[in-house]
C-alpha cells in the first residue's frame, strides 16, 4: 500500500484540514498518509474531515511542536 508524508507544518485553520481532504482524495483507497501539522485546532479539524469524507483516523502523535496523524483512506 502506498503512504504518503503531507507537511502542513506552518499553516492556520482551516488550510491543514482543507489540504488534507484534497490529499487524501487523490490517494487510493486503502492507502495511508501521514499529515503534519502545527494549528492547534488541527485536532480537532482533520478527525471531523476524515468522519465525513470516510477516511479513518488510526493516530494522533503530539510532538513538541506539531501533531502527527496517520490517516487511513476510505472507500
Amino acid at each position: 500500500m502506498e503512504e504518503e508524508t503531507l507537511d502542513f507544518r506552518g499553516l492556520k485553520c482551516p488550510l491543514p484540514a482543507l489540504m488534507s481532504r484534497r490529499a487524501l482524495a487523490r490517494l487510493p483507497p486503502g492507502s495511508t498518509a501521514i499529515i503534519l501539522a502545527t494549528d492547534p485546532l488541527a485536532v480537532v479539524d482533520i478527525p471531523h474531515m476524515c468522519g465525513e469524507e470516510g477516511h479513518s483516523v488510526e493516530s494522533v502523535t503530539r510532538q513538541e511542536d506539531h501533531s502527527a496523524f496517520r490517516i487511513r483512506r476510505g472507500d
